[in-house]
């Protein structure tokens, strides 16, 4: 399985824009939000992919949260406090915004947890479990910003810069 990974978006709509063509341009099963989308226009925004978004919100969405919820039911967006997803017949993908929400249940050898909410490049394996945040996409300056790709099969995260 192939995902896409982007978070704290913080209504930039040319770089959320940049993104669903880059994500586009791939060959994906879906894509992850880790939260900090801010406003209901830059969810929006997302319905220009060709897969699935899925997510979870974000300490900066909890005022627009209503609004947000109605795009994903409209939209067929999934987004939850946090997002567990299987991924193989033993192991699990844990998405959440804050690193400080990881449970100690998400960790296990082969498993993957995503997060945002630093803004900060992180991947790492840690008790045997894959941590990844690519970083900052919502940056101004070019070539700076970050998205992620995750192979579960392999599993190895990439990172592509914008």
């Amino acid at each position: 399985m192939k995902i896409g990974l982007t978070g704290d978006t913080h209504n930039n709509l040319k770089n959320v824009a940049k993104i669903c063509d880059i994500f586009n341009s791939l060959d994906l099963d879906f894509v992850i939000h880790t939260g900090d989308i801010s406003l209901p226009k830059t969810l929006l925004l997302f319905d220009r992919l060709s897969v699935d978004l899925k997510g979870v919100f974000g300490n900066n969405d909890q005022q627009e949260k209503e609004e947000l919820l109605k795009i994903c039911k409209d939209k067929n967006f999934i987004f939850k406090e946090k997002l567990k997803i299987k991924i193989s017949k033993n192991n699990f993908l844990f998405a959440v915004h804050d690193p400080n929400d990881i449970e100690d249940t998400f960790y296990k050898a082969g498993n993957i947890i995503v997060h945002g909410h630093t803004h900060r490049f992180r991947n790492e394996v840690c008790k045997e479990t894959f941590i990844f945040n690519p970083g900052e996409c919502a940056g101004i300056m070019k070539g700076m910003n970050k998205i992620g790709v995750i192979d579960t099969v392999v599993p190895e995260m990439e990172i592509i810069s914008f």
